[in-house]
Order: structure tokens, then sequence, then C-alpha cells
């Protein structure tokens, strides 16, 4: 294929269909047409996108463009795949994290190519997409020639790429969900806990940015193992108790959390070299019993 010579065209114009479009448009990648489920479904995009028509139908999409993204959520895209009438010569990429695509099949039994195509970033709006998906890495899904055309599109982005088999994708996502949501959750945890002494929330989470941003710089700078700090990490027993005895009393809720996580991060520690195996085992029994 001829990379951004392509005709490429969108199924879908929410968050991660219009913040590809705005940045492969960017690029000098050529667009031929993105379809809307309404005339307002599209926002800013045609503003973003030079010379890119906005389209009705999705049949329109796929009968203009060489590569067309499927960027529906992602319960739509089997049937939009299924909808659709393709032909061979073309590829079909859809953009979710947790399908493989073998949602495709009726693009693949049509002749045209097959793949995925998942930015590994969080997409809260589309102006923070665009700032986000440069440098991001890609996971890619798909046979040749669509293989090196979509890896050499994560290069163009910025970004950088990894290459996974149908059967990976659920575990990847997961991982993603765990890196990137859960966090949110843990967030929202320690926020929760400190209005038992009285701080509000917005408060909150303004005095722990410095230290969730000074721990991502540490998994950065130094990685995992060496960036775990924390009671765990020293092996300090006396504190983890006290922690557990103050989280039954003023915020049952999180115990069992606050426990499983604890266990989680022991072998971390162990692993650090901080603590011996026998720290490790006082640390999990307390977890477990308490």
């Amino acid at each position: 294929m001829r990379g951004i010579m392509l005709k490429v065209g969108f199924i879908g114009a929410g968050t991660v269909g219009t913040a590809l479009a705005i940045l492969l448009s960017s690029k000098g990648y050529r667009f031929v047409g993105a379809s809307r489920r309404s005339r307002s479904s599209t926002g800013n995009l045609p503003r973003a996108v030079s010379n890119l028509r906005l389209l009705d139908s999705n049949q329109e999409v796929a009968d203009s463009a060489e590569l067309v993204f499927i960027t529906t959520p992602d319960d739509a895209i089997a049937e939009v795949a299924k909808q659709v009438r393709w032909h061979s010569g073309q590829s079909v990429v859809h953009c979710s994290g947790a399908d493989s695509t073998d949602v495709l099949e009726p693009a693949l039994k049509a002749g045209a190519m097959v793949g995925c195509f998942h930015p590994l970033q969080t997409f809260a709006g589309i102006e923070q997409a665009v700032e986000n998906i440069p440098g991001s890495t890609f996971a890619i899904e798909a046979e040749e020639p669509l293989l090196t055309t979509l890896k050499d599109m994560a290069v163009t982005l910025g970004g950088q790429w990894i290459e996974l088999k149908a059967a990976d994708k659920v575990a990847y996502h997961a991982a993603a969900v765990f890196a990137c949501n859960y966090m949110v959750t843990l967030v929202k945890l320690a926020t929760d806990l400190w209005q038992t002494f009285s701080i509000p929330p917005d408060q909150a989470t303004r005095a722990l940015l410095p230290l969730i941003r000074g721990t991502l710089h540490n998994i950065e700078s130094i990685g995992i193992p060496q960036c775990l700090t924390g009671p765990i990490a020293r092996g300090d027993t006396g504190t983890i108790k006290k922690h557990l005895e103050a989280l039954r009393e003023k915020a049952p809720s999180l115990l069992s959390p606050y426990q499983e996580l604890g266990r989680q991060t022991v072998p971390i520690a162990l692993a650090k070299g901080r603590i011996s195996k026998q720290q490790a085992l006082e640390l999990e029994d307390i977890l477990t019993t308490s």
C-alpha cells in the first residue's frame, strides 16, 4: 500500500475517530469522507480536517475509501461490518482494544484486508485525545501488507507499535483498564478517605496530584520494582496494622481493597530487595488475617 497516498475514510466520528482524523490529516493522509449518525455527531471535524466530506451513509464511505476505519462504539463494529458491502483491494480497520479482527469477518469474506489499530491512550474528550495520542503505543493486529501500513501509520503519529494476536486482545485490554481506569478508582478511594477528616474531594485531589505525578515519574525513570516506596516496601508491619485498624473504624468498605492491593504489592517489595522472605510472609499474613 502507498501509505499517506491511501484514500482514508471513517465510519463513526466520535472521540477516537475524530482525534485520529485530525492527527492523520495533519500528517498528510488523504481523506475522502466520514459518516455520521446525525448532523451534529461530527462536531468540529469539518473545520479540523480540510476537504473532508461528511457523509450520511456508511456505504458511501466504503465505496470511496481504500482504507476504512470503523470507529463506532465497540458493540456496533460487528453490525457495521455485516451491513456494509465491502470489496477486494480495500482495507477495513477497527480501533477496539478488546475485539480482535474476527468481528470484521464479513469484510474478510468479501475480499478486503482487515486489521485493528488501537491507540493505548485515554480518551476523555477530543482535545485531550489529540494531545495525548502522539507518543502512544498502538496495538496492531493485521496481516501483510496491511500490517506494514498500520505500523507506518503509528510511527507517523509519533508513536510506537506492538503486534498482537487475536487471543491476546482481551488480556491486553484488561491490562489497560488496570493502568488507566482503575487508577481513577484508586484516586477516588483515596479522596473518599480524606473526607473522613473533613477534606472535600476537589481539595483532596489537588493535594494528591503531585504525589501521583511523582509516582509516575519514578515508574518512568527507575522502573518497577525500584520505584516502589511506602510501608510494604520497607517491611513496616506496625504501620500496616495501624492502617487496617483505621480503615476498619473509619472506612470499612475500603478494608478489603486495601488488603488485596497490599497482598499484590508484597512480591514487588520482595523483588526490590528491601525486605526478606520472612518479612514478606509476615506482611501477607497480616493482610490476609486482619
